[in-house]
């Protein structure tokens, strides 16, 4: 692609973004932490609240069937997204916390008892991380920590050496939020079953940037966030077997989520209903529908290659800033568009308001990752990430604000 090729396509993407209209003098890097919203996604939302509001799954009148058609139709499109089964097999929370949440108490009440192993890495986001130290302690199981090597890869080897007898759950991200290295986790679910535990995918930062295809990696359980893949905030997913959510008990009990109910007790309604009680947020699935739709008219293959470009470009541009030290792997492609730097002498927080005020939207801190930041041996850092929609020049300026941070630190020209 040439250079007058790619500002074309950058300017065509861009005009489907209305922020960077609105502030067109923002480098927006964060997207890490959540994406710009497409006008398709806003007009979904807002032609929900105008067209079909009403309370669905519940009113027999046309309304209402209009309500429960969108959401059931946005479930549809999440399901082939990712590549499930069955819409019984997606469930409708609020974001991947909830998700991972709700895994962490009824996956653990129904798979994992008293003495048992459950199995983490070490960069897990504290949604992926703290749910199970307390699945842990409430099941009497005891929690273990893989960890990776200082790029933060995790190899077969280790994996395998990580494994117990007792071992019954693994819970694994597929790409860091810190490192942005990529998980094999279709390998080591594998290996997972094989020795008979089950494997929970943290798929928050994969699902936005790559095709998921869930039975394909035969993971039991994926959880992720519709904010981080265009979609409104207050919309998330968590994607189970069949035959494993059947087993497991409700996480919120209430409207909707019950079949029959009596003064001693209740039977509860088919997935995934089961797990989505009381009022649903309609409107935010109809939103992330609409960003679906978004990815699949952009297409798979212009995404992966404009990130990949992005990706090679910015690590180039970074690593030429002197005193900036970028952490995780040599390879720009294993950064997957998410890169966690130090500056020599200066502490992320202030770099973060620096760039800030040069109009460059970052990152700083320990990225709900404290774990990892100590196995790092920093308490912060500074991240920049990538998404489709970003340009070069949004690149361009990151670098160019980051190279005057020392200086403006008091360091001088050094």
């Amino acid at each position: 692609m040439t250079d007058l090729e790619r500002k074309l396509e950058d300017q065509e993407i861009r005009a489907d973004f209305p922020l960077f209209t609105t502030y067109p003098d923002i480098a927006y890097l964060d997207n890490a932490a959540t994406t710009q919203k497409p006008q398709c996604v806003i007009d979904a939302v807002r032609d929900y609240y105008v067209k079909d509001n009403a309370n669905p799954l519940r009113g027999l009148y046309e309304l209402s069937m209009r309500a429960t058609d969108a959401y059931e139709d946005a479930r549809e499109l999440v399901r082939e997204f990712i590549g499930a089964a069955s819409t019984e097999e997606i469930v409708f929370t609020r974001n991947a916390s909830e998700s991972l949440n709700l895994l962490a108490y009824s996956a653990a009440e129904a798979f994992v008892k008293e003495g048992d192993d459950i199995l983490i890495t070490i960069m897990e986001h504290h949604s992926n991380l703290l749910t199970w130290q307390q699945a842990a302690k409430r099941r009497g199981a005891h929690l273990h920590y893989l960890e990776c090597d200082p790029k933060g890869k995790i190899t077969e080897e280790m994996f395998r050496a990580a494994l117990t007898p007792q071992t019954k759950l693994v819970a694994m991200t597929q790409v860091s939020n810190v490192l942005g290295v990529k998980n094999d986790v279709k390998t080591f679910a594998k290996i997972a079953h094989e020795n008979g535990a089950l494997f929970v995918c943290d798929g928050a930062q994969s699902v936005p940037h790559m095709p998921v295809n869930v039975r394909d990696l035969d993971v039991d359980f994926l959880a992720c966030s519709g904010h981080k893949m265009l979609a409104p905030m207050g919309i998330g997913v968590l994607y189970g077997k069949r035959e494993l959510f059947e087993q497991m008990p409700p996480f919120l009990f209430g409207g909707e989520m019950i079949e029959y109910v009596t003064r001693e007790g209740a039977t509860y309604a088919e997935l995934p209903h089961k797990f989505e009680a009381g009022t649903v947020n309609a409107s935010g699935a109809v939103g992330l529908g609409a960003a679906i739709r978004y990815y699949k008219k952009i297409g798979w293959e212009r995404i992966l290659e404009r990130e990949e470009h992005l990706s090679i470009y910015a690590y180039e541009k970074l690593s030429k800033v002197q005193h900036l030290h970028i952490l995780g792997s040599d390879d720009p492609k294993e950064h997957h568009g998410i890169f966690t730097f130090l500056v020599d002498g200066v502490h992320p927080h202030d770099i973060a308001a620096m760039l800030d005020a040069d109009r460059v939207d970052i990152r700083a801190g320990h990225h709900c990752a404290q774990p990892l930041m100590q196995f790092l041996g920093t308490p912060s850092t500074t991240r920049a990430s990538i998404a489709f929609y970003n340009t070069e020049e949004d690149i361009d300026r990151l670098v160019a604000s980051l190279s005057t941070v020392r200086e403006k630190m008091g360091y001088g020209n050094e």
